[in-house]
């Protein structure tokens, strides 16, 4: 029996109607697997997984493969995004096992959760090099009876491997900005300076690097630091990874020129490159990056916002069966689309009609510049709406909390940078989504949100790391009252999650369900890391609380990640700006104004105008805030006009009530710090 259907994940719901008996992540399967004496046979994939629908419609859509695997195994299916926790551990193993890993993940272990044989995708049938998944299946299960104490010995062998992260001890040597300087030269030396980007084919946009490139660009003034986040930034924006008509950024490039995405479209991945595109327009002040800005949270906002403020997780690569299918066009298309614009529309994009992805086009900018003609600009929207049309990809509308806080944080920022008061507005209604639908009646925060079956899972750290960095975001932007949300976050996150021996921060709380290891996620891969996420917004609220055990707890985990921080410091991109956080006095800005009023405005617009690594921003009434924050404490109106106060190493300059003179003291705080 099939037992997806009730399961909140639409990715478990998309094989209820499998004839494989799968089960849930539980211990009802592990029951199972020891009653019936056979292994259980773990997938692991998401929703907006091309080649995880690709081995479905293959094996689990086959009654025939589906009748080996009831007969020889326990079947258990998981949505990565809902349980970061499981997959964490058994990608894990399979690296171990195999040196890589993706998704889908197929994994074999033992009834008490011991992995001990698995892959990535499996075909059907025997080809590249693989074998058929039939055959895969009888020769796991004919291990499994033949040859059962090598299988436990793999078993046991793998297990102690999976469980390193826990065991990393802290470095009893400095944390100093040497670590920041071999950071940039690692990432100068996987420099592609024609292309863009860092590596080979296939490229991932690596907008944690690009975004610690440009704080040290901010630092350094170096050119040639810039050369690098501008030059992918551009290509990005220019390639077929960007969706031309819609906004918003597909995966990955399967080339190394931005042209052929991986089609899904990925909430993370918009709020991490809408970060690195707004500091890199604050750097520029280049019109184009902030285009990018503009249409990408316009995508998330009109395409994947529930009506009551939480952002859906995803959209599918396929529609009809087919990868990218909703995105490319024809020559003919477009003409008859775009009528008199097309001949600019065609020149723009490089449309020709044999196509540049199976025939039809993806479009992709082809000229010298960001800067759209006229005639594009007219046809866009005409493009938009002929698209509306087409079957779209399919919709994963679970909320995330974690992924959620990633773009809460951004979109709270960009507000506040871009003086978008309806972006603000959307921040507060996410924000308030999370805080009502995403946390018990406890307090205690939950992972996974969806219409059809409300919140069933246990939040991890992740999830409390980022919600924390949105908060602290959003008291800097919106007012000083969500600070005490920030800190009944971080208080949690402390409470459930810590490792008090060892410092860092381990995956799942100590309220939740124990795996075959408790593991710590460390290294800055697709999103940042839980312990990355907790350094660096703890940073942030220990510099607006003064709480000590807030700033301690972040350092404890740049002590335990510094040795292999230090030697390989872009795969720790993030936690490299908790680094400089720790490197760096923070720049403190006070103003005290009447919200809404010009002079208060003035001030606002002018603190948030430019890029500042390592700093808070605060805004009041005069007399308020006080109470939650030092920054605010003890600071009037100057004359009965709004005022703003820049502070650094305890000590703060004059009061300015302008924005030319804040402006003043902001340069020179800078130049102070290069």
């Amino acid at each position: 029996m099939n037992r997806l259907g009730g399961e909140t994940s639409p990715y478990l719901r998309q094989h209820a109607d499998n004839p494989v008996h799968w089960y849930a992540w539980g211990d009802e399967a592990f029951a199972a697997a020891r009653e019936r004496d056979v292994p259980i046979l773990l997938s692991i994939g998401y929703s907006s997984c091309h080649w995880c629908h690709v081995m479905a419609h293959e094996s689990f859509e086959d009654p025939g493969v589906a009748g080996v695997m009831n007969e020889l195994f326990v079947n258990v299916k998981v949505d990565r995004e809902e349980r970061p926790d499981v997959d964490a551990v058994y990608m894990q193993a399979v690296q171990a096992m195999t040196g890589s890993g993706g998704w889908p993940l197929t994994v074999f272990l033992t009834p008490d959760g011991h992995p001990f044989f698995g892959g990535t995708y499996f075909p059907k049938e025997p080809r590249h090099g693989l074998p058929g998944f039939v055959e895969l299946l009888r020769s796991v299960h004919e291990a499994w009876v033949e040859r059962r104490p090598e299988v436990a010995d793999q078993g046991g062998r793998l297990v102690d491997a999976i469980g390193a992260s826990a065991s990393l001890r802290p470095s009893i040597e400095l944390l100093s900005d040497d670590i920041l300087h071999t950071a940039s030269t690692q990432a100068r030396s996987n420099f592609d300076e024609r292309l863009g980007g860092f590596g080979h084919a296939p490229k991932f946009p690596q907008a944690m690097l690009l975004d610690f490139l440009l704080n040290a660009h901010v630092r350094n003034g170096s050119p040639e630091t810039l050369e690098m986040v501008t030059v992918s930034l551009d290509a990005m924006a220019a390639g077929g990874i960007y969706d031309q008509v819609g906004g918003g950024f597909h995966r990955y490039s399967t080339d190394a020129a931005w042209l052929v995405p991986h089609f899904e479209k990925m909430l993370y991945d918009q709020a991490l490159l809408t970060r690195a595109y707004l500091h890199a327009y604050q750097v520029t002040g280049n019109e184009g990056f902030r285009r990018i800005v503009e249409e990408t949270i316009g995508y998330v906002l009109r395409d994947l916002r529930h009506p009551d403020g939480g952002f859906f997780s995803a959209e599918d690569a396929d529609s009809e069966g087919f990868e990218g299918k909703f995105y490319v066009w024809s020559v003919d298309e477009l003409r008859e689309v775009c009528g008199e614009d097309a001949d600019a529309v065609v020149e723009f994009f490089g449309v020709t009609p044999e196509g540049n992805f199976e025939g039809s086009n993806i479009l992709n900018i082809v000229a010298d510049t960001l800067e759209r003609p006229a005639g594009v600009e007219r046809a866009l929207p005409k493009l938009f709406e002929c698209r509306r049309e087409r079957v779209r990809p399919g919709l994963d509308d679970k909320v995330l909390a974690g992924w959620n806080g990633l773009f809460l944080d951004v979109l709270g920022e960009a507000a506040a940078v871009l003086g978008r008061d309806d972006w603000l507005e959307a921040a507060r209604a996410n924000a308030r989504f999370l805080l009502t639908h995403l946390r018990r009646d406890d307090g205690r925060l939950l992972r996974s949100w969806h219409a059809d079956g409300g919140a069933p899972i246990l939040g991890y750290a992740e999830d409390h790391a980022a919600l924390l960095g949105a908060l602290v975001t959003m008291a800097e932007v919106d007012g000083v009252e969500w600070l005490t949300d920030a800190a009944s976050v971080a208080d949690s996150l402390l409470d459930l999650f810590l490792d008090e021996d060892h410092g860092g921060f381990f995956t799942t709380g100590g309220d939740a369900q124990a795996l075959v290891v408790r593991a710590k996620d460390v290294f800055d891969n697709a999103t940042p890391s839980e312990n990355s996420l907790a350094a660096r917004g703890l940073m942030r609220l220990h510099a607006l609380t003064g709480e000590g055990r807030y700033e301690q707890a972040a350092v404890d985990v740049l002590r335990l990640l510094r040795d292999p921080m230090s030697r390989q410091p872009t795969s720790f991109a993030y936690l490299l700006t908790a680094l400089e956080w720790h490197l760096s006095a923070p720049l403190e800005i006070a103003i005290v104004g009447e919200p809404g009023s010009d002079d208060t405005r003035a001030l606002r617009d002018e603190a948030w105008r430019r890029h500042l690594p390592v700093s808070i921003r605060m805004a009041a009434r005069p007399g308020e805030g006080g109470a939650a924050t030092p920054l605010l404490a003890d600071r009037s109106l100057t004359d009965g006009a709004a005022t703003a106060f820049v502070c650094e190493r305890f000590a703060c300059k004059l009061p300015v009530t302008t924005a030319d003179g804040l402006r003043a003291q902001l340069d020179a705080a800078l130049r102070s710090r290069s």
